[in-house]
């Protein structure tokens, strides 16, 4: 399982992981509860991997900010604090070149309540699983560029 299975839903609280394709949409299951929904096409459905927060100098991926909150957090719980200026202050601790006016309170309250949520359900190894992942993908890729000019030579 990589970043890119879980996922959020627009008006449902907490996180929920791919389990299959679906008729009119996904099937997703709640990685707290374990219940399994549809997520039909018309719902506002996003990929964790697919998220990006606004810094400064362009966009950085969620997966990165979940790294550096891991590696504050030596993988332990971050705050739980609802506090929007505790969250503030840890949030530019982690991110100080985030842009402070269009990346919202809410957002940073996700994105810490998300890194939770992983924690709590020993998900944090999804972030280690995106680096193998891009690996194998450059190394497959370098390997059919190399099988493609044997082809040609000969």
């Amino acid at each position: 399982m990589t970043l890119k299975d879980i996922y959020t839903i627009a008006g449902y609280s907490g996180l929920f992981k791919y389990v299959a394709q679906g008729r009119n949409g996904i099937i997703v299951e709640g990685i707290e509860d374990k219940k399994r929904m549809n997520a039909f096409a018309t719902m506002k459905v996003s990929s964790l991997g697919d998220i990006s927060v606004f810094t400064q100098t362009g966009d950085i991926p969620l997966i990165d900010i979940l790294k550096r909150i891991r590696e504050k957090e030596n993988s332990n719980p971050g705050p739980e604090t609802k506090d929007p200026k505790v969250l503030q202050v840890y949030f530019e601790s982690i991110l100080p070149e985030y842009d402070k006016e269009r990346v919202h309170q809410s957002d940073i309250k996700k994105i810490v309540s998300w890194y939770n949520l992983l924690q709590k359900n020993n998900l944090l190894g999804v972030l280690d699983e995106e680096e193998k992942t891009d690996v194998t993908e450059e190394k497959e890729e370098k390997k059919t560029t190399e099988d493609q000019g044997k082809e040609e030579k000969s």
